[in-house]
């Protein structure tokens, strides 16, 4: 969504609080393609500070689609952030792409979506568990482990440590105190 926010930059210690809505319905990133299931409203504020700074302000909250780090079941995950930039108002004037990443603003008009789409980016949660105790999947047969075992576990077990673990089982073994 554009926001035209031409009134503020030009206007010394003007600020306007807007109620925006997330034009986003997916997120998608290196990871892969990942569904907003819900999301609310934004109130950003974008203010004008003595001609010399532009501030923008606002709290996000949704959920997306997020497979479990382990299992790849789909978990609903909550991601809350605060956007909170700042930039010099000479930048804003010109509406030029900065070296820093000022790319929402377009003709005086504020690209939330992108803004916002930067922001998850960075707000990104590192591991997501469906549960606390996930047993994942299976590396052999791709069987779900927390629906029951599977034929080749007995396998897997009597096939001992993944071989390329070896050497840091070794550091492990060398410097095991008893």
């Amino acid at each position: 969504m554009l926001l035209d926010i031409s009134d503020v930059v030009s206007c010394e210690n003007k600020e306007r609080t807007e109620q925006v809505l997330l034009g986003l319905t997916s997120f998608t990133s290196r990871l892969g393609d990942f569904s907003i299931t819900e999301k609310a409203p934004i109130e950003l504020t974008i203010r004008n500070r003595e001609n010399k700074k532009l501030l923008i302000y606002g709290e996000v909250d949704l959920t997306v689609q997020i497979p479990c780090s382990r299992c790849l079941t789909e978990v609903p995950t909550g991601i809350r952030f605060t956007v909170d930039k700042e930039f010099p108002i000479r930048d804003a004037r010109i509406d030029c792409d900065e070296p820093e990443g000022f790319v929402y603003l377009i003709e005086g008009k504020l690209d939330t979506d992108k803004l916002i789409y930067e922001e998850i980016l960075i707000n990104w949660p590192a591991k997501i568990l469906c549960r606390e105790g996930c047993k994942g999947i299976c590396t052999v047969c791709g069987t779900d482990l927390n629906e029951g075992t599977c034929d080749c576990a007995s396998d897997c077990a009597a096939r001992g440590p993944d071989p390329r673990m070896a050497a840091i089982q070794d550091i492990f073994n060398k410097f095991k105190e008893v």
